[in-house]
């Protein structure tokens, strides 16, 4: 953006390359933290019964974690600067307190519709 290459008006293909990347990294990792827990749950009894659910719960966080934050931290400095603030001083601190808050959300939000019902 500083440099003229991007402009508001290409927020749709920087969406459509957010998107994809974001999704084939956060399914990268939802599988890594999946496979981590049925891994783990054939070796002890931490998870209990309920281990598929709760790798679940953890392979689709992980999945729209990543999501959301590849698109906030595309799209957010894109929505600073047609706002007519700087992107670059005020999106840094803003999306990363943005991402971990909405993570967190996501992560419960999940949580609740997966484990409703077994171990909540």
């Amino acid at each position: 953006m500083a440099l003229g290459e991007v402009t508001i008006s290409d927020w749709y293909r920087i969406m459509r390359r957010e998107i994809v990347s974001g999704l084939v990294l956060g399914l990268l990792l939802g599988v890594l933290g999946f496979t981590r827990v049925a891994a783990w749950s054939m070796f002890t009894d931490v998870y209990g019964p309920h281990w598929m659910a709760i790798a679940l719960t953890i392979g689709f966080s992980l999945t729209g974690v990543v999501l959301w934050g590849s698109l906030m931290g595309s799209m957010l400095p894109l929505l600073l600067k047609r706002l007519g603030a700087d992107p670059a001083t005020s999106s840094a601190p803003f999306i990363a307190t943005l991402v971990d808050v909405t993570g967190l959300l996501i992560y419960f939000s999940l949580a609740a519709l997966i484990l409703s019902g077994t171990l909540l």
